[in-house]
């Protein structure tokens, strides 16, 4: 079988520029200018486009941070009070008091603290929008949860830990649970260190009550910091990287001036871990416990996966239906800008024609004869693409290569005499 070849690749025309003649022929001018200016608009969205992509291409690679509210709910139950036996007349001894089951756990007082966490939903967002929920172990870094109560009598351990380890090695919680036994009232203290993206520190006194800020991303002070350098006029007049310390600055930093690539450093000096959440809980196993538990708001520096996500498609781009759209327009626009320039070179042709067509006949008769010169090597210059009008000027035979040729024929004149040739 013969091996079929393979389809041509099809040109693609890109020029969408008119040519000159028309753009400055006045009975194209408005025509002309429209298209100009759409050309130029189209470019400027070109550039305006490309440069947000690059932009929202340089976010993603950053923490896109939002702020997000996460609910935390403390509640508890009992279990084998006092006020809670009788209920199983099986379990009751003669007397009528229920007895203990050591080995089921049954009937010996205890309670059960919990802690849990969820994420706000935001107000008004599209359902498509909606990321699932995140586990609340991935919000902390670190929990400590201590119990008030007296270690001679319940040696069972007072405090209760929990870090967060590598997500290979720890599935994400709802919430936790702490079970102790006893039936005395117990106070409890939470302590909860948020995990924050970005960090968020603490700003010491020193340099917070400059700022007017307690607690902020290691980014964000330094830029409250160079907005404070602006508003008090500290760069130097002359050399703009050098900042001139006022009397604020220069009692925490304890220099004159520094140099502006410093800010970063001099920043570090005065960030701290930020104070960790602290929630009081009183358990009372001699009472019912609530019907609700009870909540407690705090807000969250977090990745906005949202925004992440819309960012990602825009860089991913538009559909492939669009763009093969996009491509044929501009294919159709290229290829009618060429019917058009061709069908002004036959109009500007005929034009001519009709002016002069004596003139313009014989002009066209000497291009067409000079081309065919060209191509074929023949003709009165006998291929040397010599014109008639070129011999009978002067000038012509002043041209740098005379000269040459004068002096190969003389050679070859030379050399027939002595029977070279």
């Amino acid at each position: 079988m013969d091996q079929q070849r393979p389809a041509a690749k099809k040109r693609k025309l890109t020029d969408k520029a008119l040519p000159s003649t028309i753009l400055s022929s006045p009975n194209y001018a408005v025509d002309s200018q429209m298209y100009q200016d759409l050309i130029a608009m189209e470019r400027r969205l070109d550039w305006t486009m490309s440069r947000k992509k690059a932009e929202v291409q340089d976010a993603l690679i950053r923490t896109v941070p939002t702020t997000r509210t996460l609910r935390l709910f403390l509640s508890h139950t009992v279990s084998g009070q006092s006020w809670q036996q009788g209920t199983d007349p099986t379990a009751a001894d003669a007397s009528g008091e229920t007895k203990p089951n050591l080995e089921t756990g049954e009937g010996i007082p205890a309670w059960q603290f919990r802690i849990e966490g969820r994420l706000l939903e935001i107000p008004n967002q599209r359902s498509k929008d909606r990321a699932p929920p995140r586990k609340f172990s991935t919000l902390i870094k670190h929990m400590v949860i201590e119990l008030e109560r007296d270690p001679a009598q319940y040696p069972d351990g007072n405090i209760v830990e929990w870090a967060r380890l590598p997500p290979n090695q720890q599935q994400p919680q709802d919430g936790f649970t702490v079970r102790r036994l006893g039936d005395s009232t117990t106070k409890i203290r939470v302590v909860i260190h948020l995990d924050q993206q970005p960090e968020v520190f603490k700003v010491l006194p020193e340099l917070g009550n400059i700022l007017g800020i307690k607690e902020e991303t290691k980014m964000g002070v330094v830029q409250a910091l160079w907005n404070y350098i602006k508003e008090e006029g500290l760069q130097d007049k002359l050399e703009r990287r050098t900042i001139r310390a006022d009397a604020k600055l220069r009692q925490i930093f304890g220099a004159e001036s520094f140099p502006f690539n410093q800010i970063p450093e001099r920043v570090n000096r005065f960030l701290a871990p930020p104070d960790p959440i602290l929630l009081h809980y009183t358990i009372n196993p001699s009472l019912a416990p609530p019907e609700k538990p009870s909540a407690w708001d705090v807000e969250v520096k977090m990745d906005d996966t949202n925004l992440r996500n819309r960012m990602n498609g825009l860089v991913i781009g538009v559909s492939q239906e669009t763009s093969r759209e996009l491509v044929r327009l501009d294919e159709e626009v290229s290829l009618l800008t060429q019917s058009l320039t061709n069908s002004h070179l036959k109009y500007t042709f005929l034009d001519a024609f009709a002016s002069n067509p004596q003139g313009f006949m014989q002009t066209w008769l000497e291009s067409q004869s000079r081309d065919l010169e060209s191509v074929l090597g023949s003709g009165p210059s006998e291929g040397a693409t010599l014109r008639q009008d070129d011999l009978r000027r002067a000038e012509y035979f002043k041209l740098p290569w005379v000269e040459e040729a004068v002096a190969i024929m003389e050679g070859q004149r030379k050399a027939g005499k002595v029977g070279l040739s």
